[in-house]
């Protein structure tokens, strides 16, 4: 475990921050270092987290690592680097907040968010015995799997993205982000976190649809959003359930079927034994990846995925990775530059 060294003080120029954003308190900014499991790469975590460019709640400038999150009942901002290489990484995480602050719940939250704790030394080992696994992995060693902070949000992006582009879920996620989620000064803008459970329950249905949902998502997300507000799931207590038992729980709801459930499972829950075998961009880079010819149907899927169990979790990571870099997204090996910089990090 890494040591975090924590002190908290006013951010110089934060009145004028929050002038811009139409807030007046001071930002307090409390600022801690964390050694995740090495091998770490912030930069190819935070693209298997926020996968598209225009995602304006996972905030990645190059360099920082930008969220705001809800702690408790008070929005605040991470803004997390990479301070050393891959084999012997440190990240350098800031939480900037307009009033309170809790270190512990954001050091939480930033384990989870970037998977910093995960060891995949066992993941490695087993692809360095299948050379094909090998070089994809290898490609992009020091990726970790990410988890969404909670698995209200996995559940709210699966609904969002299901039966369209990943770019045109993602613009629906934002519009709902900037509709009802807690807004942060930040930059001289204001940056907003991904809404709650009752954030998504008060709005009504015709402006949810304005926002571009059809209807059955509007009702789903709704229906959704008032069961976890009120109690009726339990989102987070899914944590200790069996796979086949969580999704089973989930499928009970409208607008969740297999390929959501097994979503949540893996991005919301860190079930890394689960590959969404409905995700239709996840089988076609199966299918490309292993010069198949025509996509596997799930069933196949699960098959193929057999060999390398129980990190069927992680070849989908890697294989929405390699989507990425075949679209110029993903930064090239970490590694000094004659500057001084880092290429692939900070």
């Amino acid at each position: 475990m890494g040591k975090v060294y924590a002190l908290w003080r006013e951010r110089p120029g934060g009145q004028a921050g929050n002038r811009a954003a139409g807030m007046h308190a001071p930002l307090n900014t409390m600022t801690f270092t964390l050694a995740p499991v090495p091998p770490f790469r912030l930069d190819l975590t935070v693209w298997t987290l926020r996968r598209r460019p225009e995602n304006i709640v996972d905030r990645w400038d190059g360099q920082r690592y930008r969220r705001v999150l809800v702690l408790g009942d008070a929005p605040v901002q991470i803004t997390v680097t990479q301070t050393a290489p891959p084999d012997r990484a440190r990240i350098a995480v800031e939480v900037a907040a307009t009033a309170g602050g809790d270190g512990p719940a954001a050091r939480r939250a930033v384990e989870r968010l970037l998977g910093i704790r995960s060891d995949l030394a066992g993941f490695y080992r087993l692809a360095g015995r299948d050379p094909r696994l090998w070089r994809l992995v290898r490609r992009f060693r020091g990726a970790k799997p990410p988890r969404f902070p909670t698995v209200f949000e996995a559940l709210v992006n699966a609904i969002a993205c299901q039966q369209l582009s990943l770019a045109v879920g993602i613009r629906l996620l934002n519009r709902l982000a900037e509709a009802c989620g807690r807004p942060f000064p930040t930059d001289g803008a204001t940056a907003h976190a991904f809404p709650r459970p009752a954030d998504v329950a008060a709005l009504g249905p015709d402006f949810v649809r304005r926002l571009g949902f059809n209807r059955a998502k509007v009702r789903a997300l709704l229906e959704l959003a008032g069961a976890v507000a009120e109690g009726r799931l339990d989102v987070e207590a899914l944590e200790a359930g069996a796979d086949e038992a969580v999704a089973a729980r989930l499928t009970g709801f409208r607008g969740i079927g297999r390929w959501s459930a097994e979503y949540a499972l893996l991005r919301g829950l860190g079930r890394l034994n689960v590959f969404p075998g409905d995700d239709v961009g996840a089988r076609n880079s199966l299918g490309r990846w292993l010069r198949l010819g025509n996509p596997p149907d799930s069933e196949r899927v699960r098959r193929i995925l057999a060999r390398w169990e129980p990190y069927a979790g992680l070849v989908y990571f890697h294989l929405l990775l390699a989507r990425l870099d075949d679209a110029g997204l993903v930064p090239p090996v970490w590694g000094p530059t004659p500057d001084g910089e880092h290429r692939g990090g900070p």
